[in-house]
């Protein structure tokens, strides 16, 4: 009989919560139990999963009693506070949060470029989830990475909406009903300014170096998951009115050569990626086409004619999915598999 193990969610309610939900009951991930763990506010509230209605408990110190697995996406401070609890209780943590991502002791892990990392969970019995915009970036660079070796990476980021939670969904949402209602247009809550029809060049807080803190994210997080703090990384984050499915213009620099066929035939190959790259017929990645699915999209392949070795690429996928919820429960299949 194949082993099954039990399960919490902590942060339930939200966004990427929910996604995890639904994500474990899709990929048929092997629960014995499943606990839902959110703050006060969300008790007495019920989520679906596999035909049944789950209640949600509140999160306490005591919640992880029996617990396998824990996946965590509440934010960094109750990562903080509640994820060494679980993993003193016996829990291996999967975190989605920024908290643990830079610990030199919590591995960082995208199953399709570093799961042996995995095996460091040992070392705190947790392991960090990245990014979003991360996650979906190192999925088609590592396998170049291994032919022609990156020397600098610069990217734009187009990032939808839900990666700043439910709030700024509805926060767009009443936004749009307003305009075409062709009425005042609600004062933003969520961003510093309005999002519809707008481009904000403004993700998580400003640094003293000028940068975001999203975009710093994305510098050490791309050196780590790589395995090489050789690569040059540098970013700019953009928040957009697209409500599912980050979008990334990705230059990089190279050690050697590929030309963009070369590279299209390795990403062919490339686990978790799907190439999308026929112009000629307006054939490219798209959020909207991105949407709901877990694989990373790649097109616009074409040779950077400013360096001797460089390329340019269109890189798109869920935020909610591959970047969050999705990246997630594939590291949870591994432990399940190899290590528990």
């Amino acid at each position: 009989m194949a082993k099954e193990f039990n399960v919490a969610v902590v942060g339930a309610t939200g966004a990427v919560g929910r996604m995890m939900l639904r994500v474990l009951e899709e990929r048929n991930f092997p629960v014995r139990s499943l606990k839902l763990l959110a703050s006060e506010r969300s008790r007495g509230k019920r989520l679906p999963f596999k035909g049944e209605e789950i209640p949600v408990e509140v999160l306490t110190k005591d919640s992880f009693s029996g617990i396998d697995i824990a996946l965590f996406s509440a934010g960094a401070s109750r990562s903080l506070e509640f994820a060494p609890v679980a993993a003193e209780s016996g829990a291996v943590v999967v975190d989605n949060s920024s908290a643990w991502r830079m610990d030199p002791d919590v591995p960082l892990v995208v199953p399709e470029v570093n799961p042996q990392d995995i095996a460091d969970y040992k070392k705190k019995g947790i392991i960090a989830n990245p990014n979003c915009s991360t996650i979906q970036m190192v999925v088609p660079l590592k396998p170049l990475h291994e032919v022609a070796r990156i020397k600098r990476i610069v990217v734009a980021t187009y990032q939808a909406v839900s990666g700043a939670g439910q709030k700024a969904i509805d926060e767009l949402v009443a936004q749009t009903r307003a305009w075409c209602q062709g009425e005042p247009l609600p004062e933003p809550r969520v961003f510093a300014h309005q999002i519809l029809f707008n481009a904000l060049p403004h993700i998580d807080v400003f640094l003293e170096n000028g940068y975001t803190k999203e975009e710093m994210k994305m510098v050490k997080e791309t050196k780590k998951i790589m395995g090489d703090e050789n690569i040059a990384v540098t970013a700019t984050t953009v928040r957009i009115p697209v409500f599912y499915g980050h979008s990334e213009a990705v230059n990089l620099e190279l050690e050697k050569k590929l030309s963009a066929r070369e590279a299209r035939d390795i990403l062919l190959q490339a686990p978790g990626v799907v190439v999308v790259d026929d112009p000629d017929n307006q054939r490219y990645p798209l959020a909207i086409e991105a949407e709901g699915r877990d694989e990373v999209f790649v097109g616009r392949i074409r040779e950077d004619e400013s360096v001797p070795a460089g390329l340019n690429l269109w890189i798109v996928a869920d935020n909610l999915r591959k970047g969050a919820a999705t990246n997630a429960v594939q590291i949870a299949e591994v432990l399940a598999r190899e290590y528990l």
